[in-house]
């Protein structure tokens, strides 16, 4: 078992001002997820002025998600040697000097490089913010302070469509960027003030490099084929060969790891810590479900119900609103009974959810969907903060940003299976050049019947994996306190 460097009064120290950390953490979750939801609202502008191609479009979005993926479980392992409030500031630092590349801008490759500066900022945020939180504050109040952070997490998600919408109408589409520059700024002058007094930690040994080589190459291989499977289509070797390249770059990988003086991941957390492995695979599992609803939901809102997209944009919030509302709730109740129940109920709720969007049908009214999305948000609330706080409450303190970063890996993971299966099964119908049809003839096509019934199947598909999750929580054990 690892042992923590960091003086005994670190921490301690910190937790004197742990409601202001809570706070200052808040502003990296809120950041990280508005920078993923702002973007593609405003590609349809930014496309003509720095001449995207459509390839180049996807690129901009994947390059942000690829960037956390792979550096996500190293910089937490780094993290977890030093101090994780100074490598906190440092990715609000790098995430703020990426948004201020990606506003200026002049084509597609300065672009992609400017997201990946963004997406490395992103990582270091989302690998550390959840450890401080959980190191900070003692376990009677940890489900609450989690579940705030949570919160925030949805409420970047719910402002970043009308903020862009607005910004880019008003001022441009540099402008989704440049709106990060003096939250990043104010929150470094923030966080730089709470800093404790440095101490010199005994040197440690330097994460395995070829271990984070493999890990690297395995994401890759996994994340790029479903990123771009619509495009390449499933049948394209490319597709194939990647994938068939991700188990051998596991495999490796978990060979070397468990060789390794310094490996990046503990393997035991994974074989002897039963809470810790089930929680994880039932958020891979609840991103799996759930993140494609956004996208294949919009569409069909717009090109099969056919409403216009600011009534569409106003529609979709009433799944990240009820998250964001409920979540602090949630994670106080998870404090006083246990994360278990909440967690379990939390994914059984959003199938439940997932059924009624299946059924909503050509017909349904505004009130049917809002309805539907509204009960996907309350599952979704019921169960990320419990079972955010199961995870980081099973490990040493010395392991936190290593659990918090493997968490974030499962969730990117999860997103990225979630476009490429649901996305696939959504779009099965539709047959050659079906696409093409839909976005001319809207919903009074027989295209767009194609699209609903690719979309009922995805739904019902997202019900089945969301109900594998509650089984996945509902197994896990009772963990340690």
């Amino acid at each position: 078992m690892q042992v923590s460097t960091k003086p005994p009064d670190s921490d301690s120290a910190l937790s004197r001002r742990r409601w202001a950390l809570l706070a200052l953490t808040c502003v990296g979750a809120f950041m990280a997820p508005l920078d993923g939801s702002i973007v593609a609202v405003a590609l349809p502008r930014m496309g003509p002025e720095l001449h995207l191609s459509f390839a180049a479009s996807m690129w901009v979005q994947a390059a942000y998600l690829l960037a956390m993926a792979i550096l996500l479980i190293p910089l937490g392992r780094l993290a977890d040697e030093g101090d994780r409030l100074r490598y906190y500031l440092a990715g609000i630092a790098i995430f703020t000097l990426g948004s201020l590349a990606a506003a200026m801008s002049v084509d597609a490759t300065s672009l992609v490089l400017s997201r990946v500066v963004q997406g490395t900022g992103a990582a270091l945020l989302f690998a550390t913010s959840t450890a401080i939180v959980t190191a900070v504050f003692p376990g009677r109040e940890r489900g609450r302070a989690l579940g705030i952070n949570v919160m925030a997490v949805y409420l970047g998600l719910s402002v970043g469509p009308p903020l862009g919408g607005l910004l880019v109408d008003r001022l441009g589409w540099p402008w989704i960027f440049l709106v990060n520059l003096p939250v990043g700024v104010g929150a470094l002058a923030w966080g730089w003030r709470l800093l404790p007094p440095r101490v010199k930690a005994p040197k440690r040994p330097v994460p395995d490099l070829w271990g984070t080589v493999l890990l690297g190459a395995f994401l890759l291989c996994l994340i790029i084929p479903l990123t771009f499977s619509t495009q390449w289509g499933w049948g394209a070797p490319a597709v194939w060969v990647l994938l068939g390249l991700a188990p051998v770059a596991l495999a490796a990988f978990i060979q070397v790891e468990a060789r390794a003086a310094a490996p990046l991941v503990d393997l035991d957390l994974l074989r002897h810590n039963r809470l810790f492995a089930a929680a994880n695979l039932a958020a891979l599992l609840n991103y799996c479900a759930l993140f494609a609803i956004s996208v294949l939901t919009a569409i069909q809102l717009q090109l099969v119900l056919g409403h216009p997209a600011r009534v569409t944009g106003w529609i979709m919030l009433g799944q990240p609103l009820v998250q964001a509302a409920l979540s602090p709730a949630s994670g106080r109740l998870s404090d006083r009974i246990g994360s278990r129940t909440l967690a379990t109920s939390g994914m059984v709720i959003v199938a439940t959810g997932m059924v009624l969007l299946a059924f909503t049908g050509r017909r349904a009214s505004i009130a049917e969907v809002v309805a539907a999305l509204a009960l996907v948000g309350l599952g979704m609330a019921a169960f990320s903060a419990p079972n955010t706080s199961a995870i980081m409450g099973s490990v040493e303190r010395s392991q936190l940003s290593v659990a918090s970063a493997f968490l974030a890996t499962m969730r990117v993971t999860g997103q990225s299976l979630s476009v490429g299966v649901l996305g696939s099964i959504a779009a099965s119908r539709l047959g050659p050049g079906g696409w093409a049809m839909l976005l001319r003839h809207g919903g009074g096509s027989a295209v767009a019947d194609a699209y609903a019934r690719g979309y009922q199947a995805a739904m019902l598909t997202g019900a089945f994996l969301a109900l594998m999750g509650a089984w996945a929580s509902l197994t896990r054990g009772a963990g340690r306190r």
